[in-house]
């Protein structure tokens, strides 16, 4: 019986050295992309596209810089996601650990994500679990930490994550929740809009559930260690 001919023309070298270019094309990209958000400020993000695509949610947001917001917002996204942050180099293995032991033991599920993933997350990727975009993630996460200092990582988390369907950064969120610009936020008010950061298309800031409440209020005790501890300084 004959061997089945290759196919006209395919060359297993040739499909390399495209797939070479490729990958050197897309490492260029991502490099240039991430030096470009290091000063200019993201115009928009993948998931503000999804919303207004999928659900027809334009994006409420208004770009602040960061100094104009107040340090208890700071400190409250500091105590709520990562008390670390100004520690670890964009992942942190001892968070990563804790959480797959817990969910190895069937505990609640519970993620380890810093803000520094968080912020590659939001600014670059879309939102899915699969092991290709957590892979993306990290190499995202990666370029921020090295070429962003942490002061920029912060400024760029707090103007992009959602906080409401279709509400998009701390200025826009404050004014959702409070009507009030997110300069005039109070420790309680910051620590109520860093409770619903995992679930802001559920939870409300403003008025709060027993759950959201209750976790403000623990949150306004963290904001207190992360400013004693100064666990915010790099920001």
């Amino acid at each position: 019986m004959p061997m089945p001919r290759p196919l006209s023309g395919f060359s297993w070298r040739k499909a390399a050295r495209w797939a070479l270019f490729a990958v050197a094309g897309f490492l260029a990209f991502s490099l240039l992309w991430v030096g470009l958000y290091r000063f200019v400020d993201p115009p928009g993000t993948p998931l503000m596209l999804i919303r207004a695509a999928s659900q027809g949610l334009p994006a409420e947001r208004d770009w602040v810089p960061l100094d104009t917001l107040p340090a208890g917002l700071v400190e409250a996204v500091i105590g709520a996601e990562d008390s670390r942050f100004c520690e670890h180099g964009g992942v942190d293995w001892d968070a990563v650990g804790a959480a797959l032991e817990a969910n190895e033991e069937g505990r609640r599920l519970r993620g380890g994500s810093t803000i520094s993933q968080q912020t590659a997350k939001n600014a670059f990727l879309w939102p899915d679990r699969t092991w290709a975009r957590k892979g993306l993630e990290l190499w995202f996460t990666t370029l921020v930490e090295t070429f962003w200092p942490k002061r920029r990582i912060m400024e760029v988390y707090l103007n992009v994550i959602e906080w409401a369907p279709g509400v998009y950064g701390a200025e826009a969120a404050s004014r959702h929740w409070f009507g009030k610009p997110a300069a005039q936020l109070t420790r309680r008010e910051a620590a109520l809009l860093a409770a619903i950061i995992p679930s802001p298309l559920r939870w409300r800031a403003n008025p709060p559930g027993p759950y959201v409440a209750g976790r403000a209020r623990v949150l306004e005790q963290r904001m207190g260690i992360v400013r004693r501890d100064g666990l915010a300084d790099c920001v």
